[in-house]
């Protein structure tokens, strides 16, 4: 179910972090949990291990987009844990701020390209936190060409799937 879609964006993850090393490793499955999956892989730098999520719901729906993602990362060898990240399927607009609702508690992210981050680890944390607790995540971003979007993730399954990369990249 999730994992066909997951391997195709294996490319644009191990880019999101930044481990140039990482191109020609495959990722490991650890698990598929309901609307989640985890994954490992390993770089020079050590090991990398994330969470990903495809949309239920993508608004408008007639937008020419390429494969959507939320991710949640850790690097312990760079000392990151639980970086949260969108890849939203077109360049966002420039300097464009994206609105993460978590239920109904919003964060901001920073964008560059066709990604979106948390400015500290602290907000990363608090959204991480705000996840475990949730039932469902949306994703408010305008692209470069001025289209408004609003993708909305379930969260059944992000902690038993943030549960497996603690465990494989502690």
């Amino acid at each position: 179910m999730i994992l066909p879609r997951i391997l195709g964006a294996m490319a644009l993850t191990i880019s999101l972090a930044g481990t140039a090393a990482a191109q020609n490793q495959d990722p490991k499955l650890l698990g598929e949990f309901k609307d989640w999956a985890a994954y490992t892989y390993k770089t020079s730098g050590g090991a990398v291990c994330y969470v990903v999520s495809q949309p239920k719901a993508s608004e408008p729906k007639n937008a020419k987009r390429d494969p959507i993602f939320f991710l949640v990362t850790h690097r312990p060898g760079q000392g990151v844990r639980n970086e949260v990240s969108t890849i939203i399927g077109y360049p966002f607009k420039k300097e464009a701020i994206v609105k993460v609702t978590v239920d109904k508690t919003a964060f901001d992210l920073f964008t560059n390209g066709d990604g979106a981050w948390a400015d500290t680890s602290a907000k990363d944390k608090e959204i991480v936190t705000a996840m475990r607790k949730g039932q469902t995540l949306s994703v408010k971003g305008t692209s470069m060409r001025g289209t408004a979007t609003t993708d909305t993730y379930s969260l059944d399954g992000l902690s038993a799937a943030l549960a497996a990369i603690d465990t494989a990249c502690k």
